[in-house]
């Protein structure tokens, strides 16, 4: 593990727990924890409670009259579909290509203020691109280090942060104010998970008081921390992307099945001349899920096979706790003309293992 490495405000919670660290987007972040491993991890958010630090998720704020407006033009999705106190996924494309320069999700606060949460290792990209052409009076405010992030996601989330005295009652993708030990925080029905669930804004300084009181009160409830092994796991059962792999410059939101989360009614949008081409035309490779027939673990670059002709590649793969065996992404070539229930091999290390073509998610969420 290298020194350059940026560490959460919460990295020595994560030691005295006796946590395994990876790097991750440039960031030192724990993958999994003592006393369990990812499957005990995965386990807890699927029947119980899991506690994630995602703080290296990046931050972002734009400020200014007619920020709203602004951001409308440059990203996919419609944030005039969504109103103040809520919160939308939408995608930052390239204007000239049409690939996806990240994934994120806007908070909408008021027609002069939006927060964006990009991914990691992207938000200097995103935040440059906006500031290039903000017109005056329009700020893009990179806090990336202002914020911890804390993600509460299961069935028994809203139990653990009602004990907190936090609201829970508010709809799927939107946002209130609160306070947990005194601590302000702003608390949102998202997650990457598939469960029922809420991701915290924490101020950094406030984020180990915060992270302290959700173990010591999800005690009885089940509650685990959870890594970010544990977070691929579930995100890959539900089909959730990510970005670097199932999206990326090279991946549109097209062939991604993210085209719901392109605003495609908009006038303007980065990246609308060439999505809207690709949608008309229609890709010549599209995202499925593959399901393994036997012992076989897809992992990512892998290659699907017809037969003896290649027909795809593996974008995201691992072992399923909650379905017992492999599951994958794959972007596969529309012209091989598969659709579901489709059989395919994934050479799995010099051995084709056998699979099924399905569309995700791979298990039923509870999201909402």
């Amino acid at each position: 593990m290298t020194d350059d490495l940026l560490r959460s405000p919460l990295h020595e919670k994560h030691q005295a727990l006796g946590a395994k660290f990876a790097a991750f987007g440039g960031w030192q972040m724990p993958l999994e924890y003592a006393g369990g491993g990812v499957i005990a991890e995965h386990t807890a958010v699927r029947e119980a409670v899991g506690v994630f630090d995602v703080s290296h998720l990046g931050k972002a704020t734009v400020r200014g009259p007619g920020a709203a407006e602004f951001v409308n033009r440059c990203l996919a999705n419609d944030l005039d579909r969504i109103g103040a106190g809520q919160a939308q996924y939408t995608l930052c494309c390239d204007d000239a290509t049409g690939g996806v320069v990240d994934d994120l999700i806007a908070y909408r606060y008021a027609d002069d203020h939006v927060f964006l949460i990009p991914n990691a290792a992207n938000t200097a990209e995103v935040c440059r691109r906006l500031a290039a052409v903000a017109p005056a009076g329009i700020t893009v405010t990179d806090q990336h280090r202002e914020y911890a992030i804390v993600a509460v996601q299961g069935p028994r989330s809203g139990a653990l942060l009602d004990r907190l005295g936090v609201p829970t009652d508010h709809g799927y993708m939107s946002f209130v104010d609160a306070t947990v030990d005194g601590h302000p925080v702003v608390v949102c029905r998202t997650g990457y998970t598939g469960e029922h669930g809420y991701e915290l804004v924490i101020a950094s300084q406030y984020a180990p008081p915060v992270w302290d009181a959700l173990l010591a009160q999800g005690a009885d409830l089940g509650v685990r921390p959870a890594g970010l092994a544990a977070r691929d796991t579930l995100r890959t059962e539900m089909g959730y992307p990510l970005h670097g792999q199932d999206l990326s410059m090279e991946i549109s939101p097209v062939q991604a099945r993210a085209g719901w989360a392109v605003g495609w009614k908009k006038p303007e949008f980065w990246g609308r001349a060439k999505l809207v081409a690709e949608k008309e035309a229609g890709p010549a490779r599209r995202l499925w899920g593959l399901s393994a027939s036997g012992r076989g673990i897809p992992r990512p670059g892998m290659a699907v096979y017809v037969g003896d002709t290649q027909v795809g590649r593996v974008t995201s793969g691992t072992f399923s706790p909650t379905l017992k065996r492999g599951i994958a992404l794959a972007l596969l070539d529309t012209a091989a003309g598969l659709a579901e229930d489709a059989e395919v091999e994934v050479d799995v290390r010099g051995r084709r293992s056998p699979m099924t073509v399905v569309k995700p998610p791979f298990v039923t969420p509870s999201v909402k």
